[in-house]
């Protein structure tokens, strides 16, 4: 059973991104749940059990495998039974257990942008007290690799996910756009005419890779270095700004 539960954000890679309150929090916690997402994602796992490691932290780390999605499923079908299974594997891993302290979880960025750990524990029965520590999100590591500011003078940033960037195009009265959790770079079949990108992967860590430039010009070269990097690793994070406009960052 878990009565208290920390949801520790841990940054996008570099374990110097952990915040000295999340380090503490790390530290106090009884136990930390470590998911292991299979096949050449191994060092996602070998990340958290780093920062675990050099944190001084004495708690005891429980393994569970991630469940993986169910593509027969409609899109919004197919997320919410994965919150379930998920859910069902935090308890599962704690079976006949009650740790005598917290439950905490290395979330990756910070759990209140993009990610589902919040939506997920509250499936969670009975739903536990929950405590956030917030961490650096892939949107501050990639204007701070591209040494950027995010918004123009006074202007608007929209936020949204590669899915959306290709059922809707490019929100109406935007400036400036970030795409995340896009898996099919999906910003290869926009306009490109005045279209600027700042693109990142393995943002934060030593793998990180960036590229920025007008996107009909740097759009193929990116596509290739994705691909190369996928293929080498395994797996990838990136995530993008865009900007129409003539003008600079």
């Amino acid at each position: 059973m878990i009565n208290t539960l920390w949801l520790i954000g841990i940054g996008t890679g570099a374990p110097a991104h952990v915040t000295g309150e999340g380090l503490q929090a790390i530290r106090d916690a009884a136990v930390i749940l470590v998911p292991h997402k299979g096949p050449g994602k191994d060092d996602l796992a070998a990340l958290r059990h780093h920062i675990i490691a050099t944190s001084g932290s004495q708690a005891r780390v429980v393994p569970f495998e991630y469940p993986v999605r169910d593509p027969a499923l409609p899109y919004q079908d197919r997320v919410a039974r994965w919150h379930d299974d998920i859910a069902a594997r935090w308890q599962q891993a704690l079976a006949g257990d009650v740790p005598h302290g917290p439950v905490a979880l290395l979330v990756w960025g910070d759990p209140s942008l993009y990610d589902s750990t919040l939506r997920i524990a509250e499936r969670l029965d009975p739903v536990p007290h929950i405590r956030v520590v917030p961490g650096i999100t892939a949107i501050q590591a990639l204007t701070a690799a591209h040494a950027i500011p995010l918004n123009t003078v006074g202007g608007p940033v929209h936020i949204t996910t590669g899915r959306r960037l290709r059922d809707h195009g490019w929100p109406d009265g935007a400036e400036r756009l970030v795409v995340m959790l896009d898996g099919a770079a999906e910003f290869q079949h926009l306009d490109p005419a005045g279209v600027q990108i700042w693109w990142g992967a393995y943002l934060g860590m030593s793998e990180q890779i960036i590229d920025h430039g007008p996107l009909g010009e740097v759009a193929a070269r990116i596509l290739t270095t994705r691909d190369d990097a996928r293929t080498r690793h395994g797996w990838i994070m990136d995530t993008y700004l865009l900007a129409r406009e003539a003008e600079g960052p």
